[in-house]
């Protein structure tokens, strides 16, 4: 009997698949297709022959953990023990898995605010736990009056997602007084706080729990290298969380992977010598705002988007097709592949949206533009 029964392949994996059946151009799926860092990748050239291939210790490579609390402390003058409030982890997914796989017991409930990533869900199910889906308004802001109802003495974890996939929307200060008072009722709920996209905002800047007094013993957080230097396939980032959340979670850590690739801990340690972080945001509002000026004359109403790499497009002016349909047909019809927003809710909420990945290369952008410009 299957532990995850209504689990199917990804829409992610289908999106893809039938893109290159078609040979579409691939707007679903969140990976970037232009060249890393060219500084990145000569460290890991020269790194092949040196002597970094073996295991490194199971919470991290100790200099990168080191980079990583300067970098916690720049960005948002917080000062973390590397030692004992964070690990390394084989990308942002495995820290949210291991950390509600280590925290959520049978019969507790975690808040999941849809629509939202297919990753929370699973980890909850597994822990015999149960995920608690509560709609976002639909402007994607949290409604925190349904979030209250939603909390009780079982409720464990509420997970929140800053800067938000699909939507792009990025929590406010007021939300964060909202999310205060709530916890003030609720003191033995946790805060799973996804992070990857912290570094791509725009004209608001992100507010990261780590900012947050009241957050801190409570919380743990969440972030990925592979988002944010655009590495998706090297499959690292970290977590960082009070010492006794951590020691918890590093338990399940040691035997889910024990310890994270090696070379790229090495290589993304002297990377961070060189690198300014601040940079990333204005890179891809660049690429925001020119997928947005090559969509200016589609029939497409595109929503507003304050972070990550996605644009959400509404097309009710084009078809009456449900947004699954909708986005196959943009595939074999069209030739351009995108992901439907129904996908990231539970009871698959459809308001003709569409997800676009714009973290591409100018060319393919250009290429999509014009495909999509004449639907």
């Amino acid at each position: 009997m299957s532990k995850l029964p209504n689990v199917t392949t990804s829409i992610f994996t289908v999106m893809s698949k039938m893109a290159a059946e078609h040979n579409a151009i691939n707007l679903s799926q969140g990976f970037p297709n232009f060249p890393v860092d060219e500084r990145l990748t000569d460290i890991l050239a020269k790194l092949t022959k040196e002597n970094v291939h073996q295991y490194t210790p199971m919470a991290g490579y100790p200099p990168l953990m080191n980079q990583i609390a300067k970098l916690v402390q720049r960005s948002y003058n917080r000062t973390i023990n590397p030692n004992l409030e964070l690990l390394v982890t084989a990308g942002a997914t495995q820290g949210i898995f291991t950390s509600v796989l280590a925290l959520v017991k049978t019969d507790d409930e975690v808040i999941i605010l849809d629509p939202s990533y297919d990753s929370y869900e699973s980890p909850v199910l597994l822990c015999n736990a149960k995920p608690v889906r509560v709609a976002l308004n639909d402007d994607y802001t949290p409604n925190w009056e349904t979030i209250e109802k939603a909390c009780s003495s079982k409720t464990k974890m509420i997970i929140i997602n800053n800067p938000h996939n699909p939507t792009g929307k990025i929590l406010t200060e007021a939300d964060f007084l909202q999310l205060e008072k709530l916890l003030s009722k609720y003191p033995h709920i946790l805060v799973l706080s996804d992070e990857v996209y912290e570094y791509i905002t725009f004209e608001e800047k992100h507010i990261s729990a780590h900012t947050k007094d009241f957050l801190l013993n409570r919380c743990i957080m969440v972030s990925s290298f592979g988002k944010s230097f655009h590495i998706t396939g090297w499959k690292i980032g970290y977590t960082i969380a009070p010492e006794y959340l951590m020691k918890e979670i590093k338990k399940v850590h040691q035997f889910l992977v024990f310890s994270v690739n090696s070379i790229s801990q090495v290589a993304i340690s002297e990377y961070l010598n060189v690198l300014d972080v601040n940079l990333l945001g204005k890179f891809y509002q660049e690429k925001r705002d020119y997928f947005q000026k090559l969509l200016q004359n589609s029939r497409f109403e595109l929503k507003p988007c304050e972070g990550t790499y996605f644009q959400v497009a509404s097309y009710a002016n084009i078809s009456n097709d449900d947004d699954v349909t909708f986005c196959k047909k943009l595939i074999t019809d069209h030739g351009v592949a995108a992901i439907p927003i129904s996908t990231f809710y539970s009871d698959h909420k459809d308001q003709k949206l569409i997800r676009f990945c714009f973290a591409k290369d100018d060319f393919t952008l250009e290429s999509a533009a014009k495909k999509i410009c004449d639907i």
